[in-house]
């Protein structure tokens, strides 16, 4: 797609952000076109030294292609006043630091709104920049305990238990995103500039949809439920054993189990009472657990596959993560493709999931090194003109 087309063609990002959260809501922008500025302080950006490899580990490679990297000072004077020049320049500031910080730097919305009254200044955090909770330190297992995630995963005779993945970090990060966003649609529409505050703590609460389900329409608090269902309201719905692995079967009503039945050569259950109605088996969980376990782990998992696919039930194969990063699937949408990265290495690339118009990515460019666009930038702040004088 040529720049000019990208939907986010000709819009300027000063991103603050750093390790997750914020870092994926200005990929999803760089990959929809904007020109993302990444001011990173003396050392670069946090991720850059987790661990660090000769360079950028993955995550930083993964969250920060096709952006540009100054590395200022913001403890400087000199530095702040360099990147006020560059805030009166584009459209959107975000930040992801603890409430208070880029306040205490002169860096925050009103010294940044001060020198660019319409720009979107979004900030990203564990509890909000308002509320009891606003000082609370957080990172995404802290927000996973706090927020109830924990909670709710495992099973129920063990403890809580993390999700596997940075789970409360890139909710937030699509929220920061879709916040920015929608800030911009109205800036279109009324020219006015916003300020948006986006929460890891509020983003992940939607997800509990079932599980709040299961505890307003029962007594007491529901418990972990391991692979079930969180409201314990469809059956079935869980993760079975098959003879190379597991695999993930879901009846979502009626229709769904009667083709179970049949694929798995059990139709003479169809009429048995205790399978009738969802309501039903949700009270027969376990004997159903056992029926389909017996039945799924005579099978390879493709064999699985292949079989509820074409019945048209719901069905998943477990899959470890080196058979996700050659997943077919990934692969022929453009999501994910190996690459030779800047030391020589062979490095997964991944795109945005947004397709708009068929498209999910614009030219890929590798993650900038440190501080590796500073002149670049610097010169065209000296070329154009501020928007105070345009």
């Amino acid at each position: 797609m040529p720049s000019g087309q990208n939907p986010l063609h000709g819009i300027r990002v000063l991103d603050m952000t750093q390790i997750y959260n914020g870092p994926y809501a200005t990929f999803l922008m760089a990959m929809a076109g904007a020109d993302v500025i990444k001011v990173e302080p003396p050392g670069g950006e946090h991720l850059r030294r987790r661990n660090a490899r000769g360079g950028a580990l993955y995550p930083f490679k993964m969250l920060n292609p096709n952006k540009r990297s100054i590395v200022l000072d913001l403890k400087n004077p000199d530095d702040r006043v360099i990147f006020l020049e560059l805030a009166e320049t584009v459209d959107i500031v975000i930040e992801n630091y603890a409430p208070g910080v880029v306040d205490r730097l002169g860096v925050g919305h009103a010294a940044v709104k001060q020198v660019n009254p319409n720009v979107i200044y979004a900030s990203g955090s564990g509890y909000g920049q308002d509320g009891p909770y606003a000082g609370y330190q957080a990172m995404d297992i802290a927000v996973q305990a706090m927020g109830g995630v924990m909670s709710q995963t495992g099973f129920p005779e063990n403890p809580p238990v993390k999700a596997g993945v940075a789970l409360c970090d890139f909710l937030a990060g699509i929220h920061l995103y879709g916040g920015v966003m929608t800030a911009l649609v109205k800036r279109e529409r009324t020219g006015e500039g916003s300020f948006v505050d986006v929460s890891m703590q509020e983003s992940v609460f939607p997800a509990f949809a079932s599980n709040l389900g299961l505890m307003f329409d029962s007594d007491g608090v529901p418990k972990r439920v391991g692979n079930f269902h969180g409201g314990l309201s469809i059956a079935p719905y869980g993760v079975y054993p098959a003879k190379d692995g597991y695999t993930s079967i879901i009846c979502n009503n009626d229709t769904h189990w009667r083709r179970l039945l049949d694929a798995m050569g059990k139709g003479d259950l169809k009429d048995d009472p205790r399978f009738e109605t969802m309501a039903a088996r949700v009270q027969n969980l376990e004997v159903i657990t056992e029926l389909i376990s017996a039945w799924s782990k005579t099978l390879e998992r493709a064999e699985i596959m292949e079989r509820l696919n074409k019945a048209r039930v719901p069905c998943g194969s477990v899959k470890d993560l080196d058979e996700v990063v050659e997943d077919e699937n990934l692969h022929a949408r453009g999501m994910i493709r190996w690459i030779t990265d800047a030391e020589g290495c062979r490095s997964l690339a991944a795109a945005s999931p947004l397709h708009i118009d068929g498209v999910n990515q614009v030219d890929y460019q590798l993650p900038p090194g440190i501080d590796a666009d500073r002149e670049e930038i610097l010169a065209e702040l000296r070329a154009r003109p501020s928007r105070s004088s345009g």
